[in-house]
């Protein structure tokens, strides 16, 4: 789903920090590239505006391209070098395997028609008598 893009996205959810005129603006980071990032929020700015994006030590003049609801994006003045979009995005958690079982055996013992049943199904033959 590269088509008509320059960088790979990285799929996040991540807090992030989006300044306009000295005021940070608390935001969702929703994926990051080279190029920009998209943006989740309420108090989005508005199309092209300047911004500072912020993630944790990383800092990224750029500018609003567009709104659309709570999502914008933000293209970035000068690319990040793809180790620079790595180090923003943690490595993904293993994923547990599950470790399906069928169900043991109930541990109490059987009772005396339990086990009368049993014996009677193990011992019956699935055509009934010679012949049929």
């Amino acid at each position: 789903m590269m088509k008509n893009r320059r960088s790979r996205r990285s799929p996040v959810l991540l807090a992030a920090t989006v300044e306009v005129a000295g005021q940070p603006v608390a935001v969702k980071l929703r994926n990051l590239s080279e190029e920009g990032a998209l943006i989740e929020g309420d108090k989005l700015p508005l199309e092209g505006a300047s911004t500072l994006f912020g993630r944790n030590e990383l800092r990224l003049k750029g500018r609003v391209v567009w709104v659309q609801g709570r999502y914008a994006g933000v293209a970035f003045d000068h690319p990040l070098k793809p180790e620079q979009v790595l180090r923003a995005v943690p490595a993904p958690k293993p994923r547990a395997q599950a470790d399906f079982k069928r169900p043991g055996l109930a541990c109490r013992p059987l009772s005396e028609y339990e086990r009368q049943m049993l014996e009677r199904w193990m011992t019956a033959s699935p055509l009934g008598s010679i012949g049929e």
